[in-house]
């Protein structure tokens, strides 16, 4: 069957008018699980310092006379920490006529697009904060400085490969790196190895970021072997996204920007993100060279480990 002849269709037309939505659909994600679980403060300085402290030992012989005239307890010193403010930033540039046309899904081209700066720099933040084996680098006028990620300073409980040169930093102070090891499998052993050393340390961890993989793992611990069927709701649960520990319960998230083979156990108020006064996540108009307009969106800003001993990590972990 034809379509008879002389009928003017589509085909043939020139001036219809195009169909197009005026929604645009993304599908790439923005959840920071990392930066939103955090606190936030502000730096003065591009070295961003804090102190910590500790208590003495307990002492089980603390037992005095009647009377006694005491001697002065040795007094324990703060310790003095660091990290660098590190500079990111994304640009958007539109010409004169593209912001000059009619557009579909937005009214105004440059916001759009510095829109989309500014979730992609979130992205960016995320990555190097909890997703970035890096340690704290000082910076010149041809190396930009960097600051020291979540990995550089976890030191005091973990658990990593057995083989394959595996070492945790040279100290808790963001001035090292992690070595990657021998990746072995993330086991439920692990995990609690790791959750008594941080409860022994005087640690509280309330979260865990993991990779989609070990997610799933994670899934199948203690009593969670096979998927449970709720008759009620009509509904099967084979996840597991809190855990109830010997040391409290734990929320377990999946992270999409942190490496697959680490899996963090964080106290999550012992973290914050400083950011240089003024400078957080903000837009600077460019200086116009021609006939287009440039947006800056900037973010200076400083890891903080307010005190490392109360998280940990499960590190050099299988992925498939």
């Amino acid at each position: 069957m034809t379509t008879p002849a002389s009928t003017f269709v589509t085909y043939q037309a020139v001036g219809n008018r195009e169909d197009l939505s005026d929604m645009i659909y993304r599908i790439d994600p923005v959840d920071t699980p990392f930066m939103s679980g955090v606190d936030k403060e502000k730096a003065t300085a591009i070295n961003h310092e804090w102190q910590t402290q500790a208590l003495a030992a307990p002492d089980n012989t603390n037992a005095q006379l009647e009377g006694d005239d005491p001697n002065t307890n040795a007094t324990t010193p703060t310790v003095r920490l660091g990290n660098q403010c590190q500079i990111s930033y994304k640009v958007a540039r539109v010409s004169g006529t593209q912001q000059a046309v009619d557009h579909a899904g937005r009214d105004n081209e440059l916001a759009y697009q510095e829109m989309l700066k500014g979730l992609e720099l979130k992205r960016d933040l995320e990555m190097i904060l909890c997703g970035t084996n890096q340690s704290k680098i000082v910076g010149n006028t041809t190396t930009p400085r960097k600051t020291a990620s979540v990995l550089s300073w976890i030191f005091s409980n973990t658990s990593k490969g057995t083989a394959g040169g595996a070492a945790d930093p040279t100290a808790a102070d963001g001035t090292s790196i992690r070595t990657d090891g021998t990746q072995i499998a993330f086991t439920e052993a692990r995990l609690k190895t790791v959750l008594s050393s941080i409860w022994t340390n005087g640690g509280k961890p309330g979260t865990v970021l993991t990779g989609a993989f070990n997610k799933q793992v994670f899934s199948t611990f203690t009593g969670r072997s096979t998927a449970i069927e709720e008759a009620k709701s009509k509904k099967i649960v084979a996840s597991v996204d809190a855990y109830e520990s010997d040391f409290g319960k734990l929320k377990v998230v999946a992270s999409r920007f942190q490496r697959p083979r680490d899996v963090l156990v964080l106290e999550m108020d012992k973290w914050s993100v400083a950011y240089l006064n003024g400078r957080n996540m903000i837009s600077i108009p460019l200086a116009k060279t021609g006939d287009s307009d440039r947006r800056q969106i900037l973010a200076e800003y400083a890891l903080v480990a307010r005190n490392e001993k109360a998280s940990g990590g499960v590190f050099d972990n299988t992925t498939s």
